[in-house]
């Protein structure tokens, strides 16, 4: 529901007030093509935002949603794949999921309320959760420091568990290692005891947790055509895009006013700067795109010294080892060394900027997995989507 609450704004069917369903990955199995967390939304009318599966499952949600609009209750839908029954609705690539299906009001009617969500969704570099009860009670709670929730202190949370002691302290011990740890999850709860709510035949509470991190950041030195090219790249994968050139005359150009942020000044002393502050950490992407030693030298001293996801130098061969002597004599240790992408991108071929950008986020992309699984898919064998929290991609039983 995150990916898609900055966009209730401007979807039509929530700005006119129209009654709508979130359908939700609350489980998964095997391969599935998108994680935990990943919702849609229908209307009454049958309008969709977002997506689950690429196609495979969503006209049966879209059903699915309708009908629980229509008779108010939620519901929970599983799908898979049976070779035995090839054309039931299901996941082609052979997982499973589970979709939470429930019913939002357009605003102020109490539960999930479109108007309420679309305020309270923060900005794309906030940090950033959301709770949900999935179960009869409903209603949600929106957590904007998820690092640092503590659920005794959360007003918010003791009214959405009903203000039972025993239930917020249960809570607790579940929810928060999930904030503090940015991740999404299902959680599920033994019921308040009296008024009829214990017993064999008593609801569980169910909450689902969706977290948010702030944008990881890409940070790209070089105000040229291969700089444009590769700003574009680096928004439309989500990253929080910075342009810095120690030139004006280059970096105030009107090509690259799509940074999130444009910078002029040395880029060495921006990335120091950058790194004192605390704006720098190990998801930080850094594309060394100058050609120019005097700046390529010292950016490369200071990135090297961090700690980083990726960073990359453009040039020739014959640059990178005047590069990589310039860095030895520097005191840059040969270790060091090994975590420099240079020449930068994978030997796709590519000759113009935007080729070189495909190039270049291709290979940041494949850094985050070791070297001997990168290649085609042709090539592989096993799932194709891969979940980085393993522990949270199993279907998890709801009986």
């Amino acid at each position: 529901m995150l990916e898609l609450m900055p966009s209730l704004g401007t979807w039509r069917p929530a700005v006119s007030g129209q009654r709508c369903a979130v359908a939700t990955i609350v489980a998964a199995g095997g391969s599935v093509p998108r994680p935990l967390g990943t919702s849609m939304l229908v209307s009454e009318h049958g309008d969709i935002l977002g997506s689950l599966s690429g196609g495979c499952v969503e006209g049966a949600v879209v059903e699915a949603a309708l009908q629980a609009m229509h008779d108010g209750g939620s519901r929970l839908e599983s799908f898979g794949y049976s070779a035995e029954d090839a054309f039931a609705v299901g996941l082609s690539c052979g997982g499973e999921l589970e979709v939470h299906i429930q019913p939002i009001q357009p605003s102020g009617a109490g539960g999930l309320d479109l108007t309420w969500l679309n305020s309270a969704s923060g900005g794309r570099s906030t940090s950033l959760a959301l709770i949900r009860r999935l179960d009869a009670a409903g209603g949600a709670v929106v957590v904007h420091d998820p690092a640092r929730f503590s659920a005794a202190g959360s007003q918010e949370l003791s009214t959405l568990l009903g203000g039972d002691d025993a239930v917020i302290r249960a809570a607790a011990a579940q929810l928060e290692p999930l904030l503090h740890g940015g991740r999404t999850g299902l959680v599920r709860l033994a019921p308040a005891e009296g008024c009829g709510s214990s017993g064999p035949e008593a609801e569980p509470i169910s909450l689902f947790v969706e977290s948010r991190s702030p944008a990881a950041r890409m940070l790209i030195f070089g105000a040229n055509d291969f700089g444009a090219a590769l700003l574009s790249a680096g928004k439309l994968l989500g990253y929080e895009v910075t342009l810095c050139d120690a030139r004006p005359a280059f970096s105030n150009q009107g090509r690259f006013l799509a940074a999130d942020h444009l910078v002029t000044d040395w880029p060495h002393r921006y990335l120091g700067a950058e790194a004192a502050a605390g704006r720098i950490d190990s998801r930080t992407v850094v594309c060394v795109l100058t050609h120019d030693p005097k700046f390529d030298i010292p950016l490369l001293q200071t990135a090297l010294d961090l700690d980083l996801a990726y960073v990359g130098a453009m040039g020739s061969r014959r640059s990178h080892r005047q590069r990589i002597d310039g860095l030895l004599d520097c005191g840059v240790p040969a270790e060091a060394l090994e975590c420099l992408h240079s020449p930068i991108g994978l030997d796709l071929g590519a000759v113009t900027p935007a080729e070189v950008a495909v190039s270049i986020t291709a290979e940041i992309l494949a850094s985050r997995r070791p070297a001997s699984t990168v290649g085609p898919l042709k090539d592989g064998t096993g799932p194709i989507h891969q979940t980085n929290t393993p522990e949270h991609s199993k279907v998890t039983p709801w009986t």
